[in-house]
């Protein structure tokens, strides 16, 4: 059993396009009708004169085409249901995975990026690239009727298979590693101009624009050199593929022709004998022109394989009785996630309890956050346990436990979206809670002053607001429902005196209420 999801999703899709192979056959098999019907018409209808043969042949032939047409359809249909499938088995695991990339091993470049791989092999697999697969296996078969009709209009299709795959084979060559060098290079312009961005006014205010619009440049020209070079590359043997193809059906005809004046085949076997061909050659060339598709697909496999490919279910774990707010640190060892021998923490043990209000202090590094983010589940333990009502956190569902605990980390961050959907965390709206936790932060009155109120949308990021009030409603944020774990990470780092009184009346309500603050 294979616990790489993006293998198992693979393979479920996998197991389904038998059903598109199996409509793949029937497609090529009605290829045939137009080569057949040309050779009758040749050959029986203009010899024989006779009208109702001609009507016979030609009705036939167009219900054939009928019938081909809408297994065409079917195949595209079914392609397209096999990717929404594939997408609905990887963006439920993927999300979760980036997000925690995101936090475990922020030196990752843009995890996001997963994102955007998961859609490209779901196009690439509702694509037309999947169907030259398909059809590929049917190459040898009209060669074979090619060398049925005559040997050498046989080898004459089956130099001209192997000539257009060996360009297939030389674009995979020479354009690999540019292809692959333009695409880190875009996006390393893109994660610096996106750091650039979230950091717009120490840019402005610092007089940086210029550099980093150097920067940017830099990238970008070292991007589209790259990409061009493989865009040239590719273009010349697209070209010279279509160039073999046309040139292949003139050579076929000028055999066909002189075969013909021999009295070896018959004319409508001249004419039969090019279509066929062209129909041979058709999925090979496109495959060289869906070249790039099969590269970038590949790559996007490759890159979420890397990363994700042996990531661990998430484990199923009961679910415990609400937690009461009684936390034991018990010898925790914490460090980085991506550095664990760099222990920032070490054997440290703590008893918190409800009702209650603690305060962690110590200058700048010496590990305050890196405690409070192993507390509240973001960072693992190194070593050590850490338990909510005795039992360790590893046994708590993160969905479950998320609502009890009103975490304020030190670097406030909010969605976008409206004020209410902020507070409430994006659940279910709760008008009521939503006004409670509101008030309770003091900034209930603040709200009602934006334009729309609770449903003023913050923007991205919250950028319509003030550090002051970003802060306060994520103090909102983090008493809604009432939790009954606190942690608050600076939560006055940019408040006024008003704000510092709010925060001060909320502690000490939250204290009374029964919960624990940290």
């Amino acid at each position: 059993k294979n616990k790489n999801f993006l293998k198992q999703a693979v393979q479920a899709c996998s197991s389904k396009l038998a059903i598109v192979i199996f409509f793949s056959f029937f497609i090529n098999i009605l290829m045939f009708v137009a080569p057949l019907h040309m050779l009758q018409m040749y050959d029986r209808v203009l010899v024989s004169r006779s009208d109702i043969t001609l009507i016979v042949l030609t009705g036939l032939a167009i219900g054939l085409l009928l019938i081909y047409g809408l297994l065409e359809g079917v195949r595209s249909r079914i392609l397209s249901r096999i990717a929404i499938e594939f997408d609905e088995l990887m963006s439920g695991r993927m999300v979760p995975v980036v997000f925690d990339l995101a936090i475990t091993r922020p030196s990752i470049p843009s995890p996001q990026r997963l994102i955007r791989d998961t859609d490209l092999i779901r196009d690439f697999i509702g694509g037309t690239a999947i169907v030259a697969l398909c059809d590929a296996p049917w190459v040898p078969v009209f060669i074979a009727v090619c060398f049925f009709l005559h040997p050498l209009l046989g080898f004459i299709a089956l130099i001209g298979a192997i000539l257009v795959f060996v360009l297939a084979a030389s674009n995979e060559l020479l354009t690999k590693q540019k292809v692959s060098a333009a695409s880190n290079s875009f996006q390393q312009a893109s994660n610096s101009f996106s750091s650039a961005l979230r950091n717009s006014e120490a840019v402005k205010a610092l007089g940086m624009l210029g550099n980093i619009t150097k920067r940017y440049h830099k990238d970008r020209d070292r991007a589209l050199t790259s990409q061009t070079e493989a865009h040239d590359r590719g273009g010349a043997i697209v070209a010279c593929s279509r160039f073999v193809r046309m040139g292949l059906q003139v050579v076929i005809l000028a055999a066909g022709a002189y075969l013909a004046i021999q009295d070896q085949i018959t004319p409508g076997t001249m004419i039969a004998a090019s279509i066929i061909m062209g129909r041979a050659l058709a999925p090979v060339e496109m495959a060289v022109a869906q070249w790039r598709t099969f590269i970038a697909a590949r790559g996007a496999f490759n890159r979420i394989n890397e990363l994700v490919g042996d990531y661990p279910e998430k484990a199923e774990v009961m679910d415990l009785p609400d937690p009461i707010g009684k936390i034991s640190v018990e010898k925790v060892f914490v460090s980085a996630p991506e550095k664990p021998r760099n222990v920032i923490i070490q054997q440290v043990s703590l008893d918190f309890a409800p009702g209650t209000i603690t305060g962690i202090v110590g200058p700048s590094g010496c590990g305050k956050s890196s405690l409070v983010r192993a507390m509240v589940g973001v960072w693992p333990t190194h070593l050590g346990t850490i338990r909510y009502d005795g039992a360790d956190i590893r046994n708590w569902d993160p969905e479950k436990l998320g609502p009890h605990i009103g975490y304020m980390p030190q670097g406030v961050e909010l969605f976008s979206g409206t004020v209410a959907q902020n507070i409430a965390r994006f659940t279910e709206s709760n008008s009521e809670e939503i006004i409670s936790a509101a008030k309770k932060a003091d900034v209930h009155e603040l709200i009602l002053k934006l334009p729309e109120g609770y449903d003023t949308d913050i923007g991205v990021g919250g950028l319509a607001l003030s550090g002051g009030q970003k802060q306060r409603i994520a103090l909102a944020r983090a008493l809604y429902m009432s939790p009954k774990i606190i942690v608050l990470d600076e939560p006055n780092s940019n408040l006024d005196s008003a704000g510092e009184k709010a925060l001060t009346d909320a502690i000490l309500d939250a204290k009374n209420s029964g919960a624990t603050v940290i």
